[in-house]
């Protein structure tokens, strides 16, 4: 059957109505507002996720957006590589500045949500007072939505940069990242760009009451890598145990790495970033930061930060078993029994070095460790001060004076790609909210309402800045 988004029911139009009239009663709504949210809603909406090849379609509705809107058939593509979909659309400027395009990142692709695990329906657009929810709600297409409703607006309103503006959506970057290697080594013109910004990183962060702490922008990221380990044994009929056992032997293996803690690391950014978010902070959390930057050695405090799932990827390397697949039948002894084991490495560290470190803590020689991919070391983008300058004077307008600081991001990005291709790159999404709200790949998945409206005006700010003239 062809690709089509979904229809919208009467109980989705009737949803749609009643933030529209939210949105209003908040004097925010605009032909602005109403197109990203009907953006937003579309795509969340289709099941992205890598087995269900619908990011190319997602990338021709997008592409029939942008076209519709006035920009030229010819400066829209929509590219299908293997099951997935790739939308690169150029914003034509007009040269006048001398300078090369800026990339604009996102990805079009989520990963997998089963309904019967989620609260709401994992891929329809849902709300209550306070929050949208459903798959990709934040990851990323908030950032896809943000940004096409941006190059739609930019354009009705005559806009023409002094440059060219490249939108780049991959279509699998939660899995193999083969439409994100395509576009990073592959395409010439892209990897031309001065830089890129990218929406699937970076933004703010908020206390539980509302209070803005920071804005983070994403300059470097660890290192993703992937093993499969696996143990093997000649089986046999359960009535008849062994000594030895597949299942048992992995497992000791899988607690010796839950036990297991990679040295601590830290680097001048990661450093600078925790004193100026401890200092904002406060209290007992804020102190452990505020110590770890002056002292990394301090053993209480770097262990006070490994209890933070926000902060502990920024102080180490860590390693955690994702997948289990052990045994053939309910009445044999398992032949073998295979961990996926997922690794996010400190940049400087070797991924044959934490390979060496976790064949240590198995401590099983007939183990079979089997790297999947080809994991990408990426270098750190020094900051610029045009892109900081035209980020701060977006944060700005929602957060006077609000402190913006670099930092290291312990999940990957299309990001890595385009470093690793000589392209500095620089996560500055729009988002505003509370660390510890967000579920991105996990359970109801979610984004607050009041965030989405507030950063309508993200991306125009930011690009009317670096490329007006």
């Amino acid at each position: 059957m062809p690709f089509k988004l979904p229809m919208k029911s009467l109980v989705t139009s009737l949803l749609m109505t009643s933030t529209i009239v939210a949105a209003q009663s908040d004097g925010i709504q605009s032909e602005h507002a109403q197109k990203t949210l009907e953006i937003y809603r579309s795509i969340v909406e289709v099941d992205t996720s890598k087995t269900k090849g619908n990011t190319l379609g997602v990338a021709q509705y997008l592409a029939d957006e942008l076209v519709t809107a006035g920009f030229a058939k010819d400066d829209v593509r929509v590219i299908p590589k293997d099951d997935f979909g790739i939308l690169i659309a150029t914003y034509r400027g007009d040269g006048s500045s001398g300078k090369k395009p800026i990339l604009l990142l996102g990805h079009l692709d989520v990963v997998e949500a089963l309904r019967e695990d989620w609260v709401r329906p994992p891929f329809e657009l849902t709300q209550d007072d306070v929050n949208f929810y459903a798959r990709g709600t934040i990851d990323n297409k908030f950032g896809v939505a943000q940004l096409t409703g941006t190059m739609i607006r930019l354009k009705k309103e005559g806009f023409v940069p002094d440059r060219d503006l490249i939108l780049a959506f991959s279509g699998d970057e939660e899995s193999g990242m083969v439409t994100t290697r395509l576009m990073a080594y592959e395409m010439p013109e892209l990897v031309e760009a001065e830089f890129a910004l990218n929406s699937d990183s970076g933004g703010g962060s908020l206390t539980a009451d509302g209070r803005a702490i920071d804005y983070s922008l994403q300059a470097a990221e660890k290192t993703f890598a992937t093993w499969e380990i696996t143990v093997r044994n000649p089986g046999g009929h359960s009535s008849r145990p062994r000594d030895d056992n597949a299942i048992y032997e992995l497992a000791s293996g899988i607690k010796a790495i839950e036990a297991h803690r990679f040295p601590v690391m830290w680097s001048e950014m990661t450093l600078s970033y925790f004193q100026q978010v401890g200092e904002k902070l406060g209290g007992e959390l804020g102190d452990a930061m505020v110590r770890f930057a002056y002292d990394p050695e301090d053993e209480e405090a770097a262990a006070r930060l490994r209890t933070e799932p926000s902060y502990v990827g920024t102080t180490r390397t860590t390693c955690v078993v994702t997948m289990l697949e052990a045994g053939h039948a309910e009445n044999a002894l398992p032949q073998s029994a295979t961990a996926t084991v997922n690794c996010r490495i400190f940049p400087g560290v070797a991924v044959a070095d934490i390979e060496a470190e976790l064949r240590a803590v198995v401590g099983n020689e007939e183990a079979e460790f089997v790297l999947l991919g080809d994991p990408t070391e990426s270098p750190i983008s020094e900051i610029r001060a045009d892109v900081l300058s035209a980020v701060g004077k977006a944060v700005h307008s929602r957060y006077p004076g609000l402190d913006l600081i670099a930092y290291m991001s312990s999940g990957g990005t299309d990001g890595m790609h385009f470093r690793k291709a000589g392209v500095p790159t620089f996560g500055v999404g729009g988002i505003f909210m509370n660390p510890d709200e967000k579920f991105a790949h996990g359970l109801n998945e979610r984004v607050p309402i009041k965030a989405f409206y507030d950063a309508l005006d993200h991306w125009s700010i930011i690009i009317r800045d670096l490329t007006g003239k």
